[in-house]
């Protein structure tokens, strides 16, 4: 029974990486238009950048955050949520999806649904978030082996905490009958997490930190780059962890209330 479980996994993994090759090939089919996808979202980040830069410059540290600081946050930031938006597209559109009756395809595939429809899609332009996240961190983060590694541990945590969290509020479509869950977690959760979570206070900041896990996104690594502490580096792992649980849990739950909309697309 062993081996034959893990034979299923093995195809699992391989059905699953062909998908994502797939995926990837058919963003850079056009390669044109795919690096001019990635240089539009890099322009726009480096608007982001001007701003924390000026802010900065005219009023001084604020609650412990100066400019540099706040550019690790930045690049932390573009780099997860990057990876989640890039590699994992359909992570916000789940519950539009579940709404609308269209993962009937992904359902008849002999693999897990939820991996599938998460690798299914490529976007180019959240690609062009990643690679600005690095040469930010490259240029700004004053990086060493110590920081490299703590900034690359960091962000798969985030990025690993944001797909859970897009994933549990998307799959609150199948409860609630529509997507616009989805949409609201992820309009928030991007808000929020683009400024650190000291300079909210009272109930908001306890928000950032439970309900809509801003702070653990973005603050709470730039942060661990700068003054590392294991407790926090653990707290910050296991919300990672708990998230990706809870949206595999919400997502097996949710389909047992699926209702087929014969909607036959490739997700």
């Amino acid at each position: 029974m062993a081996s034959a479980a893990c034979k299923r996994w093995v195809v699992d993994v391989r059905a699953i990486a062909a998908t994502s090759r797939g995926a990837f090939a058919e963003s850079v089919a056009n390669p044109k238009a795919f690096w001019a996808q990635v240089a539009a979202m890099m322009i726009n980040d480096l608007g982001w950048m001007a701003f924390w830069v000026l802010f900065f410059d005219e009023v001084g540290e604020v609650r412990g955050w100066d400019g540099e600081r706040a550019l690790l946050l930045l690049a932390v930031f573009a780099t997860s949520a990057g990876l989640v938006l890039g590699l994992f597209t359909n992570a916000r559109h789940i519950g539009r999806m579940a709404a609308d009756g269209e993962l009937d395809a992904a359902l008849a595939l002999p693999v897990p649904p939820l991996t599938y429809l998460l690798v299914r899609r490529i976007s180019p332009v959240n690609l062009g978030d990643v690679l600005f996240g690095i040469v930010l961190f490259a240029v700004s983060g004053r990086p060493d082996a110590g920081r490299v590694g703590i900034f690359v541990v960091g962000v798969a945590a985030s990025a690993g905490l944001l797909l859970g969290f897009l994933v549990v509020t998307g799959s609150l479509g199948f409860f609630v009958g529509h997507g616009e869950t989805g949409d609201l977690g992820f309009n928030a959760i991007l808000l929020l997490a683009n400024y650190p979570a000291d300079f909210f206070g009272g109930p908001t900041k306890l928000v950032l930190y439970t309900v809509i896990p801003a702070a653990f996104v973005t603050a709470v690594p730039a942060t661990l780059i700068d003054e590392f502490d294991w407790a926090q580096a653990a707290l910050l792992l296991a919300a990672s962890a708990t998230f990706l649980v809870a949206a595999w849990a919400t997502f097996t739950l949710g389909l047992r209330r699926y209702s087929s909309g014969s909607v036959w697309t490739q997700a």
